[in-house]
């Protein structure tokens, strides 16, 4: 069932005999029962005030166009929400209501927050067919129940969300990339640690076990970032990692490979998402019997990809 209104989706919901399957653009992946409801017509920017670095958007609007009207802007969704269909092998185009209904976080989460930190206010059905307005279009105005976090992460399971407001964020004038070779995940994840305890506003910490490559990404202005690389790089000098950097342009390739996991698109087996303390990490990892695993957040997230059909340890 497609919808293209509030009021359709409300008497969609009001009309249905069972259980409905909410889908926006069909790009994470999960298969659900009953009905499939899509919000995919749902789309269209509401609002964009950049002075009030906040943005207003149909839940069916792609991702892309609302990144490429804050670029004319020079404004970003500072959350870098991932794109699955590389990695899932999915279809359809990613929408700004399914990024919120499932939380979706990039590498910038370790020092800006989640998707949900940045969602303003929303607009939903819930089950019994009644629109729910929570929260608005500034920071510290929600009073009573904060239905607006609640939603994020909730996939849909809560209510279909038709509006959500969203607050953005200026873009960096550069960015680089310091990347240490030739660390094991224990002294990696402990040089990323290190990094995230300096004052140097790491915006990007990651680690490649196959390449023995440890990330660090600086974002600003271009005599900040220079100046913030080349402490850092003293600061782990005492690693003895072999230690170069990757300018603007390469940065901003690596770490959208990051964030999409790259590594692991259209390779065999299972993947799976763990959450956990970074100190654990290196120790979950080597016993969860994957064949290849990589670490995003500092340490906090691993990606693991296992053989199919196999449950980890």
């Amino acid at each position: 069932m497609d919808i293209t209104s509030e009021q359709a989706l409300v008497d969609a919901v009001k009309g249905a005999g069972g259980p409905v399957a909410v889908q926006g653009g069909g790009t994470r992946g999960v298969p659900a029962g009953g009905t499939v409801l899509s919000v995919a017509g749902l789309i269209g920017i509401s609002l964009y005030e950049p002075g009030a670095m906040t943005v207003v958007a149909k839940a069916g609007t792609p991702v892309a166009e609302i990144e490429a009207a804050l670029a004319k802007e020079n404004q970003r969704l500072a959350f870098e929400p991932m794109d699955h269909r590389a990695l899932l092998g999915s279809k359809g185009t990613p929408t700004i209501g399914g990024v919120m209904a499932a939380n979706v976080s990039g590498p910038r989460r370790i020092s800006v927050g989640a998707a949900r930190d940045f969602l303003l206010g929303v607009r939903y059905v819930d089950g019994r067919g009644t629109v729910v307005k929570n929260g608005g279009r500034v920071m510290k105005n929600v009073t009573g129940y904060d239905l607006v976090k609640l939603m994020a992460g909730s996939f849909g399971t809560l209510g279909v969300l038709s509006e959500v407001s969203i607050k953005v964020l200026p873009r960096p004038e550069t960015q680089a990339t310091l990347v240490l070779h030739g660390l094991d995940d224990v002294r990696g994840v402990a040089a990323m640690a290190n990094a995230l305890g300096s004052p140097f506003e790491v915006t990007g910490a990651a680690h490649d076990p196959a390449a023995q490559n440890t990330m660090l990404r600086i974002e600003g202005f271009e005599t900040s970032v220079t100046y913030r690389i080349d402490k850092l790089r003293t600061l782990l000098s005492a690693t003895g990692a072999e230690i170069d950097v990757q300018g603007a342009a390469d940065s901003d390739r690596l770490w959208a490979q990051t964030r999409d996991v790259a590594a692991f698109q259209g390779k065999p087996g299972d993947v799976w998402r763990v959450s956990c303390k970074p100190s654990d990490g290196p120790a979950l990892a080597a016993r969860s019997g994957a064949q290849a695993w990589f670490y995003d957040w500092a340490g906090g997230l691993i990606w693991l990809l296992a053989n199919a059909g196999h449950d980890l340890r």
